[in-house]
């Protein structure tokens, strides 16, 4: 079991705590993408110095390698990744949907090919909390489908169907420890009267925390938005609210103020890897010619090694080179704006000016980046 404790509201935005047994998470929170074990091109002590508390895993990967009952031999995931801190795992099913060929699915699971080898494989609700239990993870997730999009109403609702079938499954297979807990997923895509049946299904079961899935999948901002708003009241306000999948920092201070407390995504540190940089002024692509003779930091507001020791110049040097360093320093910066964002949320939250912030954050992004060779 994992505590949450609601510390303060804004309007329908949550500011929390939540209690695992490695740690707390101060919410809104964003969790880092450690997919295979490792957040790309970051030590662990590096993502901890951005304000990270929680970083995720994923089930499918691990499980295809190096294996989760190997990782367990070795001590678990906190150990075998040298991150001491909460780690939450995905159950695998949206990387069986997307990843894996030739899937077959019915009532009892998922059976699929690797996409490394080509090896038959089978995933179940069963296995998948089994695997997440091996890794010994601090917050799992229920096994579902990802509905595709765009789906039709009866697609959307036969997928929904089936994931809240195997959310009771994942329930029942669940092995129930301190500091550990299990959330449940929301899925009906973009329908309202779907998304509501969802909710009230998983809150009848009673999970540790509920995520809202299926979204992030090329609906747009305005239906996502329009989803939260259908959805998240009907959740156990008593509960985290976890969005998967998102995102940009826009869709979480939108999310933010709909009652949205975790968030994961590949962006940032995808991101530092192309060399795109999130600053306060809005995204910047370093490998863009203008930057070539800027002696100005990345970002003057921002404490990172990118933004504190080196100019845009000498990261615009590192990325049309194809240089890993450039890859290090700009994945450091986009975690750090990003633990950044979710701490001036939090204040927002805390002295109830939210409303203020997030009209701010707009105007700052809307404004773009400018080089004085522009200006």
């Amino acid at each position: 079991m994992i505590g949450f404790t609601l510390l303060g509201t804004d309007g329908a935005a949550r500011r929390g705590r939540l209690a695992t047994a490695h740690g707390t998470i101060e919410t809104p929170a964003f969790m880092p993408v450690g997919t295979a074990a490792t957040v790309k091109a970051m030590r662990p002590e590096e993502v901890a110095a951005t304000g990270a508390e929680i970083v995720l895993g994923n089930t499918y990967h691990l499980m295809l390698r190096p294996g989760a009952e190997r990782i367990a031999a070795l001590g678990g995931l906190h150990r075998f990744m040298n991150w001491p801190r909460a780690i939450l795992t995905d159950s695998g099913g949206y990387q069986v949907m997307s990843l894996s060929a030739l899937r077959q699915i019915d009532e009892s699971g998922v059976t699929f090919r690797s996409h490394l080898d080509g090896t038959r494989m089978a995933l179940s609700p069963e296995r998948s909390i089994e695997i997440q239990r091996l890794l010994g993870a601090d917050i799992a997730m229920a096994f579902d489908e990802c509905t595709p999009f765009p789906a039709t109403e009866d697609e959307a609702r036969r997928s929904m169907e089936l994931s809240m079938r195997w959310a009771a499954r994942s329930q029942a297979a669940f092995v129930d420890r301190a500091g550990a807990g299990l959330f449940g997923i929301v899925q009906g895509s973009v329908y309202p009267d779907l998304r509501r049946e969802s909710a009230a299904a998983l809150a009848a079961l009673g999970f540790d925390g509920y995520a809202v899935g299926g979204l992030a999948v090329g609906e747009g901002q305005a239906a996502m938005f329009a989803v939260l708003d259908k959805t998240v009241p009907a959740l156990p306000a008593d509960r985290p609210h976890y969005l998967m999948g998102v995102g940009k920092p826009a869709d979480i201070v939108g999310a933010v103020l709909r009652g949205i407390d975790m968030f994961d995504c590949v962006l940032p540190t995808r991101s530092g890897r192309t060399a795109q940089a999130f600053t306060r002024r809005g995204t910047v692509n370093l490998r863009n010619a203008r930057h070539g003779e800027d002696p100005r930091p990345l970002d003057e507001a921002c404490a990172c090694a990118a933004c504190a020791q080196y100019s845009r110049a000498y990261l615009h040097h590192l990325a049309r080179a194809s240089e890993i360093l450039g890859s290090m320093l700009l994945t450091e910066h986009n975690l750090r704006y990003y633990g950044d964002l979710m701490r001036d949320l939090r204040g927002a939250i805390e002295t109830r000016s939210l409303a203020d912030f997030a009209a701010g954050f707009a105007a700052l992004q809307a404004g773009g980046d400018v080089s004085p060779l522009e200006s």
